[in-house]
């Protein structure tokens, strides 16, 4: 059985998750930090991790298994589950895997190390849009799709 793992504390797109888990009968786990308020359908599980250093990532690494659907926008944890056979999507709609994992990684090292050379350099980047959240409804409900025909 499929099931959605949400990296929760950041991720812009949880209630679409929420719907299309429902939708396709899927529990989905939403694991965060705390702060996110419990949702009420039985098939959304929150799991609440402790503060530290990728507590969230740690628990979803432990829990997830060959064909989950993971939501993250975090490159390494993403890399990890890849590793596992998750499915992973991010924010935006992109799918991640074992082609595009190694260009992705060295992007985010070189953003990082760009960062760290530059303090200045502290934008938050541009604004969640409503094309991506449909691009991401539209790659979840397609990934949904072709792993229940498997």
């Amino acid at each position: 059985m499929v099931r959605i793992f949400i990296d929760a504390d950041a991720c812009p797109v949880k209630e679409e998750v929420y719907k299309v888990s429902i939708r396709n009968n899927l529990e989905a786990f939403v694991v965060s930090n705390g702060g996110i308020r419990p949702h009420p359908h039985p098939l959304i599980k929150s799991i609440f991790v402790g503060s530290g250093f990728n507590e969230a990532d740690e628990y979803i690494l432990k829990m997830i298994l060959k064909h989950d659907i993971v939501i993250t926008n975090d490159i390494p944890l993403a890399s990890e589950c890849i590793k596992i056979g998750a499915i992973i999507v991010k924010h935006n709609g992109y799918i991640l895997n074992e082609h595009n994992i190694a260009n992705e990684l060295s992007k985010r090292n070189l953003m990082t190390e760009i960062r760290a050379a530059n303090p200045l350099m502290n934008s938050k980047g541009k604004p969640f849009s409503n094309s991506e959240k449909s691009n991401f409804l539209n790659k979840l409900e397609t990934e949904i799709r072709n792993l229940k025909n498997k």
